[in-house]
């Protein structure tokens, strides 16, 4: 099947195939007829499989088509989305696909001023893309309103409610018009996300593509057992391969992430990280690098990478295993996405065991393990240390005396 058997319309056909699109994928296939046809969705899709398009090519065309005429600028469509890097990518998704149909989009979110987001607004926008706190800090002040709002999608609604966005999400669908078509998109579907879908949509279609718990058949995933110790001398090691072009690298704090691109730098490997606590234009600018491959190695916490979405990237290393099984799905997810092949590789360190035990049973794989490197687990079973008996000291009247004076 090709796109232009969905019957999307000229001006949109164009722009896909200015950015290489022929064939849908899955998602797409089963969604665009769905979101034409003025149906509420529910699609749990994991990321990679092209869901963006999976919303965004027939919310363009339903507007150019029902007010093709209208050009006052109002805000006939809302995409919510958890964080910073997701909406940009989404909003340059709108602008691509969009490009020939007259219809504008912009983005909102927090972390910057945000005079140059309400000079936009103030212009007029159809289609507004929003991160939850900066979107109801601008309805607040009178710069948004969505009286007028056709079509509503929330997007990653897992990490929304990770991310502790339930109740900003709560007071955004009071405010929305109860006409409207509604869209529901999550990569899982736990029964917290089930209930929230219900309070959303009206007599949904369901689309299902690539079950949550499964990974990208066409990232190949390699396990290296290695003392917590060594992994930076591992990665270096692993990064002294010409194929290895560019790297996505996972860690489980920032603070990890600064350490390793420190080490990265000081053996000339060009690097740059990517989390809460850069600044806006910081992330921007470490993707922009990454994107363009004037960096190298990104680095980056689960949170920030949500959304970062780069053309061919092929690599993407676990340099810490996560403790959440379903985070690693998401991690791997970066590479091999619409179809494309990639490579994931994970550092399991003798604490992590447990982690990537919880990893295989959900993905129901058992993933192979590379032994051919120069850094082997020697540390198989840690022990952990005695838990020390607390044993009030005896104090006399001169530790009393003194200890006054101690601080």
């Amino acid at each position: 099947m090709e796109f232009h058997s969905l019957n999307i319309i000229e001006p949109i056909l164009k722009s896909l195939q200015e950015e290489g699109y022929t064939t849908p994928t899955p998602v797409q296939e089963q969604a665009i007829p769905i979101v034409l046809q003025g149906i509420d969705l529910l699609g749990c899709a994991q990321t990679g499989t092209g869901k963006t398009a999976a919303f965004a090519v027939p919310i363009l065309q339903l507007l150019h088509a029902k007010h093709i005429n209208d050009r006052r600028k109002k805000i006939r469509s809302l995409i919510v989305t958890p964080t910073r890097e997701l909406a940009i990518q989404i909003d340059e998704s709108f602008k691509a696909y969009g490009r020939y149909t007259g219809l504008t989009s912009t983005v909102v979110f927090g972390g910057v001023a945000q005079g140059p987001q309400t000079t936009i607004l103030q212009r007029g926008v159809d289609i507004l893309i929003a991160t939850p706190g900066r979107l109801l800090d601008l309805m607040n002040q009178g710069y948004i309103t969505l009286k007028d709002i056709e079509i509503f999608v929330l997007d990653e609604a897992d990490r929304m409610l990770d991310m502790g966005f339930i109740h900003d999400v709560k007071k955004l669908l009071a405010a929305l018009p109860v006409k409207r078509q509604s869209l529901f998109f999550s990569a899982t579907m736990p029964p917290e996300i089930v209930k929230l879908a219900a309070t959303i949509l009206h007599n949904p279609k369901k689309v299902m593509v690539t079950p949550s718990a499964t990974t990208v058949d066409t990232v190949q995933q390699y396990i290296y057992f290695v003392d917590k110790g060594n992994k930076n001398a591992l990665l270096i090691d692993l990064l002294q391969d010409s194929k290895i072009r560019t790297a996505l690298v996972f860690t489980r704090t920032k603070h990890g992430a600064d350490k390793v691109v420190k080490v990265l730098l000081r053996n000339n490997i060009k690097a740059e990280a990517i989390h809460g606590n850069k600044g806006q234009n910081a992330r921007q600018k470490a993707l922009s690098n990454f994107k363009e491959k004037s960096t190298r190695v990104l680095v980056a916490t689960d949170i920030a990478a949500r959304g970062i979405d780069v053309d061919d990237m092929e690599f993407v290393i676990n340099f810490e295993i996560p403790n959440i099984p379903e985070t690693y799905v998401h991690r791997i997810g970066r590479t091999g996405r619409a179809g494309a092949n990639g490579t994931a590789y994970s550092f399991c360190d003798a604490e992590e065991k447990t982690f990537l035990k919880d990893i295989e049973k959900l993905i129901a794989i058992r993933i192979p393990v590379r032994d051919d490197h120069p850094y082997p687990l020697i540390d198989h079973h840690p022990v952990k240390a005695p838990k020390q008996e607390f044993r009030r000291p005896i104090r006399t009247r001169s530790d009393s005396s003194s200890s006054r004076h101690s601080y």
